[in-house]
């Protein structure tokens, strides 16, 4: 994988299952020198161009929530692998999804990848550093759009004038360039921390909350400056308010950061879970 001969894909969500791991399904039962995982993935990046999956199952049925889970390298290849059509989706056409199907797929017990009951502690370093990975995305989605409604301002003209001279259209401008201030602002800060071990939950949570929320923002103002040009295909901002959707609902909802982010500012204070 390193040397990127492999492409690897990482298989956690489930029907039942996507933000909260409270749902997964997913099973893998212990034979010999072998594991046996039942189960189906959904919304799996990279599944119709993997060769190697990083399954989550449940090890110990016994466990609730995270508990319980452990993480295995499947290979595509293996027997009782199967991977879905395609996933149709409203936009980022560029990364491809599928439904991946696990009947009674055998696996070595080297297959098990750290200790076993401890893969959506694992997980959950993994999704982190995402999030952090996905408000820089967006920060660079939001300069896109601001540039190309700037350009777009400052030469298509209403009433012999360019629109850029409308004070509305100088206010939507002004809001998506603060806030994209503050997005990049906000990466690179939580960016340092993350590196220092500082923080690795409540800042990536927060960039990926307000980046995402801020790149939302951003593109519905792009089509709105554009008029009914921003509705056609063959303007750039159209497709990245398609995009930009999903990035409010993989890698954790916004509703969940927010629950991350105010469960973690509790804990700091003190108050013990419950």
């Amino acid at each position: 994988m390193a040397a990127g001969e492999l492409i690897g894909s990482f298989a956690l969500t489930e029907a039942e299952a996507g933000s909260d791991p409270a749902g997964l399904r997913t099973s893998a039962r212990r034979d010999g020198d072998s594991w046996v995982i039942n189960g189906s993935k959904r919304y799996i990046t990279n599944a119709p161009l993997a060769d190697l999956f990083m399954v989550f199952a449940r090890t110990n049925p016994e466990e609730k929530g995270g508990r319980g889970i452990s993480s295995f390298a499947v290979e595509t290849s293996t027997p009782g692998v199967t991977v879905g059509p395609k996933d149709k989706k409203m936009g980022q056409s560029g990364a491809w999804t599928a439904e991946v199907f696990f009947d009674d797929v055998r696996v070595p017990a080297e297959a098990l990848i750290g200790e076993e009951g401890r893969g959506y502690a694992k997980a959950l370093t993994v999704l982190s550093r995402g999030r952090l990975h996905i408000a820089a995305l967006c920060v660079g989605m939001a300069q896109r759009v601001l540039d190309e409604s700037v350009a777009y301002a400052a030469t298509a003209k209403q009433g012999g004038a360019p629109i850029g001279r409308f004070q509305l259209v100088q206010a939507m401008l002004a809001d998506m360039h603060a806030e994209l201030l503050a997005g990049r602002s906000m990466v690179r800060e939580v960016a340092a921390r993350y590196d220092s071990g500082e923080d690795m939950s409540i800042g990536p949570s927060s960039a990926k909350l307000y980046c995402t929320e801020m790149v939302a923002r951003a593109t519905d103002n792009a089509v709105q400056i554009h008029g009914g040009m921003g509705y056609l295909r063959s303007t750039p901002v159209e497709r990245f308010y398609r995009d930009a959707r999903l990035f409010r609902l993989y890698e954790g909802t916004s509703e969940v950061q927010r629950v991350i982010i105010g469960g973690g500012l509790l804990r700091e204070a003190g108050m013990p879970r419950g």
